[in-house]
């Protein structure tokens, strides 16, 4: 109803995708910006914002599993690496040093990394649908230490560790996207890839959350017990909580690598599983375009901190008191999950719902 945005009178009016008009004219204002980006920043701000996208395919992954099924998970990075690897030995040379088929389509290499992870997902989830809490968040962290282990070891496929190897090529169809041409930059066709695929993975994540699935996942993040009592089958969905959210991990690291150019089996570790705890919760929990919004904050944080730290007058490269900028912005990552669970448990998504409740009830905000 007018000027009652959180008052339906139908179910259909609730699970609609944009039900309310100042959901219709933000989309359409996001939507907006995002086309007219390529035509204001440089390729070095595109490149960064095509990453930012990926990295918020994985963070969507994390936050269906952690913010609507409930279900702690410090492995994401484990799933994220296997979709790197399998993307990359699809696509890599089948006469390099290490393991190739040379198909370099990102049609196919992109489901089949996704897919490989799901089914990695499936096969961890039997024994995470037995725990959850604190026994959950260290069974899903043991991922992260044998994932590491196996990518340090298996050098035919990963390329040993220290070593690496090249990523898979973005390459649609026959249409090479790191190619510059007349039709843009390969920086710019970078980003309007992601862009792309972003939206489609948030809109499939977005109807999930709407669906049968998705209910039931708040059902058993809201209180299992009860959700089985009334008829959720628990093994089940969890099973398709973990599945779907390894998908998405997995698709995530497949698309990063291309972008970033390089993979270092060692960069699959807790730090990089905890970031994506820290996108879920300062975006906010339970909430699509939570995670989205925390992505692309966490990961264009340390750019921003390169480019203040010039400007705090307590900050010298001379001096070895300091800290350097890798760990001031590891405070700052602990700084801000502490602020936000403390005082904006909701993160990003509540403080926006502030900001839209205070002009909504403007000039009585009290």
């Amino acid at each position: 109803m007018k000027n009652r945005p959180l008052l339906y009178t139908s179910y259909a009016g609730e699970m609609g995708l944009l039900n309310t008009r100042a959901k219709q004219l933000s989309v359409g204002l996001m939507i907006l910006v995002a086309l007219v980006l390529p035509f204001v920043l440089d390729d070095q701000w595109l490149s960064l914002l095509a990453i930012c996208a990926a990295t918020a395919i994985g963070a969507i992954g994390l936050g269906l599993v952690t913010g609507y099924a409930g279900q702690v998970s410090l492995g994401h990075a484990f799933f994220i690496g296997i979709g790197t690897f399998t993307a990359a030995v699809l696509s890599g040379d089948p006469n390099g040093r290490t393991l190739g088929f040379g198909i370099t389509n990102m049609l196919i290499w992109l489901p089949a990394a996704g897919l490989v992870a799901l089914v990695a997902g499936i096969i961890v989830a039997p024994l995470a649908t037995r725990l959850r809490g604190l026994y959950l968040a260290i069974v899903t962290l043991g991922l992260v230490v044998i994932g590491e282990h196996i990518f340090a070891e298996w050098s035919d496929v990963t390329g040993g560790l220290g070593v690496g190897r090249p990523p898979a090529t973005l390459d649609v169809a026959g249409y090479h996207v790191g190619v510059t041409d007349s039709v843009g930059t390969k920086d710019q066709k970078a980003y309007w890839l992601m862009l792309i695929l972003l939206v489609v993975f948030a809109l499939a994540a977005r109807n999930l959350a709407r669906s049968k699935v998705g209910r039931a996942f708040t059902a058993i993040r809201d209180r299992d017990i009860a959700a089985g009592v009334i008829g959720v089958n628990l093994p089940r969905y969890k099973t398709i909580a973990f599945a779907i959210s390894s998908f998405y991990a997995g698709c995530a690291g497949a698309l990063l690598y291309p972008l970033i150019g390089f993979i270092e089996p060692g960069s699959f570790n807790l730090g990089m599983s905890v970031l994506y705890v820290a996108m879920v919760l300062i975006g906010g929990a339970g909430t699509i375009s939570g995670a989205i919004a925390g992505a692309f904050f966490i990961t264009l944080l340390p750019t921003l901190t390169r480019q203040l730290m010039p400007l705090l007058p307590f900050i010298s490269e001379s001096s070895d008191r300091i800290p350097n900028l890798l760990q001031l912005q590891t405070i700052l990552y602990g700084v801000l999950i502490i602020g936000f669970l403390i005082f904006e448990p909701r993160g990003l998504f509540g403080i926006w719902i502030r900001i839209r409740s205070y002009w909504k009830s403007w000039p009585f905000s009290y």
